[in-house]
């Protein structure tokens, strides 16, 4: 099935001992398309101790299955996951946090495009899981007190980058690109364009010098990342056009149209 991933090597730890993996594309039978998203999620659980009480009600305990996780079987994942006595249990956390970008991703960019992840090559700039600032504060209540107490493992997720893609980094997608044999890279949101196409594309450097309209957003553009031509198709992330969490209501509306009139039409 397009859009599975394999773990490539672990760097680092998340919370109960589960390894942080580096993910990439398992399927690599050339694709139509091209979708590079910002880092890799992870599988969330919710924490009960001992006596019951809930601890935590979403920890990121593992590494996601496969690039843009639908969410499916966390129980299987989270399963897997030893917690020694005394500890409590963990058990999938709300749907809400396993997952959403994935369903997005399905349902909100390739459905109106009429395309499957079959047709899909997915990468992220960071291919593992990071530590945001939500997730730390998560540890920061509930885990790290008990660290010492519990003989708990010491975490080691690596922290958000500030630069999101060093230049051996961005080599590395362009070659995943070039492998891919796709004619259309899709760009989810600023990051990827500030980090990745920006390099060969610098007239845009985000979503919204591309365009703000519904005559712009969501248009092709021609460019040649690293020697190869591909059509850039820049899109807002999941998150703006599935309204999870913190978003824009402008993007949300311009997605909603371009789903609606336009996206269709783009690869017919």
């Amino acid at each position: 099935m397009g859009g599975l991933s394999i773990a490539v090597t672990a760097i680092g730890a998340f919370p109960f001992g589960q390894p942080v993996l580096s993910l990439r594309q398992v399927d690599q039978s050339p694709k139509e398309i091209f979708i590079l998203g910002v880092y890799a999620s992870a599988v969330h659980a919710r924490w009960l101790g001992p006596d019951g009480v809930e601890l935590a009600k979403a920890l990121a305990v593992a590494s996601e299955p496969q690039i843009f996780w639908r969410g499916e079987n966390p129980e299987a994942i989270i399963d897997q996951i030893h917690l020694s006595a005394g500890t409590g249990r963990l058990i999938p956390a709300a749907s809400m946090f396993n997952g959403p970008s994935g369903v997005a991703l399905d349902e909100r960019i390739l459905a109106p495009l009429n395309r499957t992840r079959r047709e899909t090559w997915l990468a992220d700039l960071v291919p593992h899981s990071c530590m945001n600032h939500q997730q730390q504060a998560a540890l920061d209540r509930s885990y790290m007190p008990r660290l010492i107490a519990w003989s708990l493992p010491v975490p080691s997720v690596p922290v958000v980058p500030s630069a999101l893609a060093s230049s051996a980094r961005q080599d590395e997608i362009a070659a995943e690109l070039l492998q891919s044999r796709a004619s259309i890279l899709v760009l989810l949101g600023d990051e990827p364009i500030r980090w990745f196409s920006s390099r060969w594309y610098p007239r845009c450097r985000r979503l919204a010098d591309f365009g703000t309209s519904i005559d712009s957003y969501g248009r092709l553009t021609e460019a040649t990342i690293s020697g190869s031509h591909v059509a850039i198709l820049p899109l807002a992330h999941p998150r703006q056009v599935a309204r999870l969490g913190r978003s824009s209501v402008r993007w949300y509306d311009l997605h909603r149209h371009w789903a609606a009139r336009h996206a269709s039409t783009i690869l017919s």
